[in-house]
């Protein structure tokens, strides 16, 4: 069903000056179904939500609803169903306990990210519970940090952490920082000259200079874990992601290079190499059929012990975990 030339003409949206929502709820879902958005009905009620500042749950009790507000609803579904991620259209991504300030230029982070950041949490936390208490908090680094999403998760719920955040486009860093700033818990970015790669760098080309740690010479050799979510995605997929990640998501946050996509996760497997104590932990997100060459990867480089593939909710291979 092609989309309307206006919300007036699409079937089932009233026109008075003051109409009942759940008819403009109903209406949305069916314009955003069409559009072959995924979850119609929750974008649906997350838009009419932000537009009434009010959290989705007490979107029951809101009856009627003016005019000039609807314009500004139709208006943020009409760019959903031309597949704007909904986070851009509301400015936030949820993440674990975490809501962060997201927009064009950075990674929207994904619900797979927080199995990644939950295996870290919860090994981390089993491991300082056999320490003694007068012991320091973790040292943690977040490689690519994009939003923030990924430090921020280990620095709201690994107790004591000290939380470094990598970070190489500067879109991206605005974001992260913002993040920092607004959310609470301290955690130190670094910008992307720290890993010896060019501002404004490409997926492929930069890559082998990312082992190039001089920025973090003071931590070489004394992080406990170090988190990743790198540009993972092989030269395949591109005929194939969503529109919501082709066309939104930056591409260097997609594409690992190299066409198998394994450039990316093997620089910052080399960078972590350096970063982490003898016995310290990785865990790095990948692509659901890479899981057999990460672990290729892990093993031939050496000095990794350990090496497994995780899977996230749905059942995939998802990431990569290993021990130094």
């Amino acid at each position: 069903m092609p989309p309307p030339t206006s919300r007036h003409a699409w079937p089932g949206t009233p026109t008075a000056t003051d109409r009942l929502l759940t008819a403009e709820l109903a209406a949305a879902t069916r314009r955003l179904e069409a559009a072959g958005v995924a979850s119609p009905r929750t974008d649906a009620q997350l838009l009419a939500a932000h537009v009434l500042g009010v959290p989705r749950g007490r979107l029951p009790l809101v009856r009627e609803v003016p005019a000039d507000v609807l314009d500004r609803f139709w208006d943020l579904v009409g760019r959903r169903a031309g597949r704007a991620p909904l986070q851009h259209l509301t400015g936030e991504a949820y993440f674990r306990h975490l809501t962060l300030a997201v927009g064009p230029g950075v990674f929207v982070p994904r619900p797979e990210t927080e199995a990644v950041v939950g295996w870290a949490i919860d090994t981390l936390a089993a491991e300082a519970s056999s320490m003694p208490a007068e012991r320091p908090g973790p040292v943690c680094v977040d490689l690519c940090a994009g939003s923030g999403a990924i430090a921020l998760a280990l620095a709201d719920e690994v107790a004591g952490a000290e939380v470094h955040a990598v970070e190489a486009d500067p879109a991206a860093l605005t974001y992260l920082r913002r993040n920092v700033a607004a959310t609470g818990p301290p955690v130190r970015v670094h910008a992307a000259d720290v890993l010896g790669i060019p501002t404004g760098y490409g997926p492929v080309g930069a890559w082998a200079q990312v082992p190039v740690l001089d920025g973090l010479a003071g931590l070489v050799g004394r992080v406990d874990a170090v988190v990743s979510n790198p540009p993972y995605l092989p030269d395949a997929d591109r005929a194939v992601v969503e529109p919501e990640v082709g066309r939104h998501d930056p591409p260097w946050a997609l594409w690992g290079g190299g066409g198998d996509g394994l450039a990316g996760p093997r620089a910052v497997a080399a960078a972590a190499a350096a970063l982490l104590r003898p016995g310290g932990l990785f865990a790095m997100e990948h692509a659901d059929g890479q899981g057999a060459a990460i672990r290729a990867l892990l093993a031939a480089a050496g000095g990794w012990s350990e090496i497994a593939t995780r899977r996230d909710l749905a059942g995939r291979d998802r990431f990569v975990t290993a021990r130094r």
